[in-house]
């Protein structure tokens, strides 16, 4: 029988990962499983992966301490931020996440050629706490002089990415917006939804997702996640499956300030106070 100090080492032991829901679940699970394995070898802990309905959940398991380490947009980022005023810490983020951007899209046989010509059509968003999919590309709209929520004739919200291509593909919605990542995935893929659309535009480039931790994470612990991310190499053949399902070239040190421009065109957008 386990006394109180085996019964929290037993706890400690075990470390509780979660990603905002930006693709299917089943997709969520499949790129995490190898990093998972990898990231089990680097802390010898057991890494258990808790696939949640909603981006608010993911915050919310940062700050209640049910999530030890989250993969979040940049929003979800600076929503966890204030949600624990400071506590929780970006680690890491790919290299690709410095430059992120988004790519809008309209069916493939659209008369559709500018972002201008969107006006008065139905749109997209993928899900509202979305960085790449709904905060940035809202912004960029604004600066090109359009109000995502005057100037469509109406607005969806599809939720994930790969689901914002579905509903322009079908004609649900005449254009959308997501993150270039996941619209390069698809078309690579041979995906049918992303045969049937084509990309208008792409935003200007801004950060993105990052690897962060819960606010009181044991610093060694922090330490050695981050050294673990670190590390990772494409040119290794342990980490090359790892990378291509993270479509990481290489993790680089992120800090909360990377984030300052996110949280300012939230302010402005309205989305938070």
């Amino acid at each position: 029988m386990l006394g109180i100090g085996g019964a929290a080492m037993a706890q400690t032991a075990v470390l509780r990962v979660s990603a905002i829901p930006d693709e299917a679940p089943t997709e969520l699970q499949r790129k995490f499983k190898p990093l998972g394995d990898y990231l089990q070898k680097e802390t010898g802990m057991e890494v258990k992966f808790t696939p949640v309905t909603d981006y608010a959940a993911v915050v919310e398991g940062l700050a209640s301490n049910k999530i030890d380490l989250a993969w979040l947009g940049g929003f979800t980022f600076v929503q966890a931020k204030l949600r624990t005023n400071g506590g929780a810490v970006p680690i890491a983020q790919r290299a690709e996440d410095e430059k992120f951007t988004s790519k809008f899209i309209v069916p493939a046989n659209s008369p559709v050629k500018t972002l201008a010509d969107l006006k008065g059509k139905t749109f997209a968003f993928g899900s509202p706490s979305s960085t790449s999919g709904h905060l940035m590309p809202r912004f960029f709209l604004k600066q090109d002089g359009i109000d995502a929520d005057k100037d469509f004739k109406a607005v969806a919200f599809s939720g994930a990415h790969d689901a914002t291509v579905a509903f322009v593909a079908s004609g649900r919605a005449e254009g959308g917006v997501l993150n270039a990542s996941v619209m390069d995935k698809l078309i690579e893929s041979g995906n049918p939804n992303a045969a049937k659309v084509r990309v208008i535009a792409t935003t200007p480039p801004y950060f993105d997702y990052n690897w962060t931790v819960r606010p009181g994470l044991d610093p060694a612990l922090t330490k050695k996640l981050t050294d673990a991310f670190l590390k990772l190499d494409p040119a290794n053949p342990e980490h090359k499956e790892i990378m291509a399902l993270q479509r990481a070239s290489k993790f680089v040190p992120t800090k909360v300030s990377n984030y300052d421009g996110i949280e300012a065109a939230a302010k402005a957008g309205g989305l938070i106070k």
